[in-house]
């Protein structure tokens, strides 16, 4: 399903709303156009996240659409602060009018309760927030992938996940081959069972 949402054209945003009966869940991972400005100072940092290895955050900014409506973007990766009150170094928005692409995410991929707010200065964390119903905005987000700014593209953004089908095949020869040893297993009690029988 993911690979096919990604080959698909992009397609403008308007034409997906939250309130008009929408199966939203259809349009997860299409590629998307959107136009309007950023909030920079309506900003979330996603914990636990990390890149190549390395601990930290991924930034989610409230993003104002040209129709009047509101929807988070993921602007990607930023490394975590030298500790817990060092806040991570974070790029500003560009001020005004954009134009953005980017990837349809459903709300609930967001774990609950791991959002951290921070102001724009960065001095420190405020409160804790949760995406959902900490401000009015429709019911998916985007994962940037580039804007009509080059500073809107991430240097490390959001990663899609692995699309392959896993070890499975794996654990199904392991379960048989351990299948096969209970049967065996069987087998040879029985065995020494009758034995023991016509010795008797």
């Amino acid at each position: 399903m993911i690979e096919s949402q990604l080959t698909l054209p992009a397609l403008e945003i308007e034409k997906i709303r939250s309130n008009e009966g929408v199966q939203i869940a259809s349009f997860e991972w299409r590629t998307v156009s959107a136009s309007g400005s950023f909030k920079s100072d309506q900003q979330i940092l996603l914990k636990n996240r990390y890149f190549e290895g390395v601990y930290g955050y991924e930034v989610l900014t409230r993003f104002t659409l040209s129709d009047g409506r509101f929807i988070w973007v993921d602007r990607g990766w930023v490394k975590a602060g030298k500790d817990a009150l060092t806040a991570p170094v974070i790029s500003t928005a560009p001020e005004g009018k954009v134009s953005i692409v980017g990837r349809v995410r459903l709300d609930r991929s967001l774990p609950v309760g791991a959002f951290f707010a921070l102001p724009s200065s960065g001095a420190g964390m405020i409160s804790k927030l949760n995406a959902q119903t900490g401000f009015a905005s429709e019911g998916f987000y985007l994962d940037l992938i580039s804007g009509s700014d080059i500073s809107l593209t991430p240097s490390a953004p959001a990663q899609l996940p692995e699309l392959s089908d896993g070890p499975h095949l794996a654990y199904s020869l392991q379960w048989v081959f351990f299948a096969g040893l209970f049967i065996y297993g069987r087998i040879l009690i029985r065995r020494g069972q009758i034995l023991t029988r016509k010795e008797l």
